[in-house]
């Protein structure tokens, strides 16, 4: 019998995401409506920023900045769902244009971090299992801990000073390089890959201990043939759930990363629209982050249990029942 979510479990979870996604969009527009000051007299009205009378009256109608509060949210939420994030305030160049420039660095380094957590995990998880000496395996299990104590940023200031300043391997006036591309991964990447080891250390652990790793070793199986065929599926299922925990510490690891290795994207797009309180700027940003955070753990809620056997099996009994 193939498994299958129930129809209205899958239908359950997208009306659950999709309320998320829609209560942090209405939640961060009303924390940027009770900010100090107004957008009019912060932007449009200030005379260093060169707007006319002829430009603010259609930016002011669009947004309904003369209107009460609900009426200016259900205006931009309706833009929102249509694809419309507006223009901003400080540059009157659409929302969707500034993002289509900033993102695509962004995901770079997001993804590239998230590759370099993966193996880092991976490696430091099979050195506390594998290896021969015992106080190697013991400072394997360690540093998980040691780089979770950390600060993100910290890490990164330190792989500048060594490897750009004193070893120069890469150059902090070409942040989009290759090399610093990868640094700056390191940076965002090692945090996370800590939370990662962890949860797998633990999990090997778990599934070392379980009869069949008994019998499978009295059979005369090998330790890398039993670890990589028998102990490393069942443990690294978990992993699953992690990545897309993390999904939110790599969005916003990745800003101060960016600001740290000084590499243009939703880093520098978001500091400088908070400088000069450009709200559209600053709501599409963090709605999308919201819905990308959303979307992946929806979509691990829905992956995990084609992966997990033991949750098929539970769920083919509860149907039975």
């Amino acid at each position: 019998m193939k498994y299958r979510f129930p129809s209205s479990g899958v239908l359950s979870r997208c009306l659950h995401a999709l309320a998320v996604i829609i209560l942090a969009y209405v939640f961060t527009f009303l924390i940027i409506c009770v900010l100090p000051g107004d957008p009019v007299s912060n932007i449009l009205l200030d005379p260093d920023n060169g707007f006319t009378e002829e430009d603010i009256k259609p930016i002011i109608a669009y947004y309904g900045l003369d209107r009460p509060v609900l009426e200016q949210l259900w205006m931009s939420a309706s833009r929102f769902l249509a694809g419309d994030f507006g223009v901003s305030l400080r540059s009157n160049t659409p929302v969707s244009h500034l993002m289509s420039q900033a993102l695509p660095p962004t995901v770079v380094l997001a993804c590239s971090a998230l590759a370099v957590a993966l193996v880092l995990a991976f490696a430091l998880a099979y050195a506390a299992c594998n290896l021969r000496a015992r106080w190697a395996r013991a400072i394997a299990r360690s540093l998980p801990s040691v780089s979770l104590s950390i600060p993100g940023f910290v890490i990164g200031l330190l792989l500048i000073h060594v490897f750009a300043f004193q070893l120069g391997f890469f150059r902090i006036t070409d942040p989009d390089s290759a090399t610093a591309t990868l640094f700056a991964a390191l940076a965002l990447g090692i945090p996370v890959s800590a939370q990662i080891a962890e949860v797998l250390i633990a999990n090997l652990d778990h599934e070392g201990r379980q009869d069949y790793v008994m019998v499978a070793t009295a059979r005369g199986l090998g330790t890398e043939r039993l670890y990589f065929r028998h102990l490393l599926r069942p443990s690294a299922l978990p992993v699953v759930t992690m990545v897309a925990l993390a999904v939110g510490e790599l969005l916003g690891g990745s800003l101060i990363t960016e600001a740290i290795f000084g590499r243009q994207g939703m880093g520098s797009l978001v500091q400088s629209a908070v400088a000069v309180q450009d709200f559209p700027v600053l709501q599409a940003v963090v709605s999308l982050a919201a819905a990308v955070f959303v979307i992946v753990n929806l979509l691990a809620d829905l992956v995990y249990p084609k992966l997990d056997p033991r949750l098929r099996g539970t769920r083919r009994n509860g149907e039975s029942a």
